[in-house]
This record gives C-alpha cells, structure tokens and sequence, in this order.
C-alpha cells in the first residue's frame, strides 16, 4: 500500500500546502479600475456593485492614498464627464475629468501607477466607443484619430499608461504612432486586444453612464463563441506596438487567457469585470459565499490560466487579505 502515488502526504498542513504551491497571487498582481466624476467631496455608491463608488478628483486622491498604503501598485481610470456630445470631446480635453485625475494623482501619489482607459463610450451622447456614420454604424477611421487624441491627452496630464478598449481595428497602432510624434514614446499601451462582447457588462455600464443608446457593441466586440480569433487579434495588436495585452472578460475566457500564454511571451492581463464582481458580491451578501475564499479562489484560477496582471474590483479587499 506504502508504494503507490499518495496526493494527501502533500496537503496535510497550511504549511505544507503553501510551500508546494504551484500559483500565487500576490498585490503586485493587482490593479484596482475606478471611476472619476466632475465635483467636490463626491464619494457616491454604485447600486449595481456593492462596496464601489464613483469619486470627485480630490475623493479619488484619498482613496488611492488608501488603496496604495495597502501595497496596491496601479489604478485603472474612467471618467464620467460632465457633458457629453455625439463625437466624444471631452474624451481628449486638456482640462477632461481623466486628465484632472491623473494630474492630482500623480502630484499626490508619484509612485503609484496610473493607467488610463482610452475610449468614447463614457463620453459620447450615443454611447457607443466611436464616431457615427449617418447611418448609426461605428466609423472605424475617423474614431481612430480620437482614440489617437485622447490617448495622447492622458499621457500629457502625466499617465503612466494608455489602455484602448474600442476595440477598433488599428486602434493601437494610431496611439502608438501619436505617442511617438507627440515624444511620448516611452508611454507603454494595454491593449484590450480580446475583449467579448460579453453580458457581464451591465453593472460597468450605470457605474460608467455608457450604455448604447441604440443597438449594441456586437459589430466591434468578439462574438463570444469565438476562440482562434482572439489570437489573431492578440497577435495584430502585438504586432501594432500593444506592450501588454488584455483578455476580457476573465471568468468565462479562462480558455482564451490559456491560449494566449501559450502562444505569446508578453505581459498578459484580465479584466475581472464588474458582472462576475457583482454576482460574488450579490451571493456573499445573501449568505451563500464566504467572500475572502471565493475571491481569493477566483483570482487565482485567473492567475493560474496564465494572466500576469488582473484588473478587479475586489483589489482593495484582497489586498488586505493577501497581507499587502
């Protein structure tokens, strides 16, 4: 009987189960995505996802002070404007509610990481990523100036990196080529390269105000049964100038984080998204989930399929589990 392969001589502890462990989650893993909104002394919850909330600039500060003694190295902004109008504007404003943000931010906070999402969904009247045809159809071209625009505005007001999540073709490639001509060169991009058109979104969208107000995003998104071309879009944006590369949703394309680690040496991120946040937090709160080993559970089965980096609204908790 002794001869045999025995699984439990290796689980018997805490100790031993820890010194064997195969995937680690650590706070440096960590980015912490947070919404920004014109105001002062705002901190206003967002219904749809318990323990969040939306924050005036000076609000924000003093949250990401929080949030970095806790050992957690970047934030993820999105900016909720003040106005909105059919071609985005206030996307690439100077004096834009993200680029107020990342000014105080990076005044306040140097050391902290500050990641800017680059898209015109929260900023347009029609909240779609992008300009409109007459006919109600994305214009891939023209938005790509904008995106181009926007990107280069957050890396003015001091962001240490651009994030396109449009999902534009050839999105990364115009940031990239803005940048460089703008000697914002060594700004790096995150690219959303595979993000699905998914049902998790909805909480995201009244946290954001970005809901479309006709159609949906499925023409420009990747339609979810799809796997082998979310590879090529990885690879295409790779190719473009992207330094990271982001799969979104996380939970339901645990797959596509796998393929991706399979295929490419680059940094790979996943965005733990505000639905698979908001339905752990709804169970937890009706009792039916313990939430620090769920949540620690599903960031490490996003860690264990290959991601590098993940982007989750439980960031600040897990921290502080994580002994940050």
């Amino acid at each position: 009987m002794s001869s045999f392969f025995r699984g439990r001589r290796l689980r018997r502890s805490e100790t031993v189960r820890r010194m064997v462990r195969e995937t680690v989650v650590a706070v440096d893993d960590l980015i912490y995505p947070m919404f920004v909104v014109p105001g002062h002394g705002v901190c206003a919850p967002i219904g749809a996802m318990p323990g969040q909330n939306r924050y005036s600039v000076d609000t924000l500060v003093e949250e990401c002070r929080r949030v970095a003694g806790l050992g957690i190295p970047s934030v993820l902004l999105f900016g909720i404007p003040e106005t909105k109008d059919p071609a985005g504007t206030e996307a690439s404003a100077p004096t834009g509610i993200v680029q107020q943000a990342v000014s105080a931010l990076k005044a306040a906070l140097p050391d902290l990481l500050v990641i800017t999402d680059v898209c015109l969904c929260e900023y347009t009247s029609h909240g779609h990523c992008g300009i409109l045809t007459p006919s109600g159809e994305v214009h891939n071209d023209l938005t790509l100036q904008r995106l181009a625009e926007t990107a280069v505005s957050h890396a003015r007001a001091g962001a240490d990196m651009v994030a396109p999540s449009d999902m534009m073709d050839g999105r990364v490639a115009a940031i990239r080529m803005a940048l460089d001509d703008a000697d914002l060169g060594a700004v790096p991009i995150m690219s959303y390269a595979a993000k699905y058109a998914s049902a998790f979104y909805g909480p995201f969208r009244e946290a954001a105000e970005s809901a479309p107000q006709h159609g949906d995003r499925r023409g420009y998104q990747m339609d979810p049964p799809n796997r082998r071309e979310a590879l090529r879009e990885i690879e295409a944006d790779l190719d473009e100038g992207a330094d990271i590369i982001m799969v979104k949703p996380a939970l339901p394309y645990l797959d596509i984080i796998a393929d991706a680690r399979a295929n490419v040496t680059a940094p790979i991120a996943a965005y733990n998204v505000s639905g698979e946040y908001s339905m752990l937090k709804a169970a937890v709160l009706n009792g039916w989930l313990e939430e620090r080993r769920a949540v620690l559970e599903v960031l490490t089965s996003i860690k264990r399929a290959g991601a590098d980096l993940i982007l989750t609204y439980h960031a600040a908790e897990a921290a502080g589990w994580l002994g940050g």
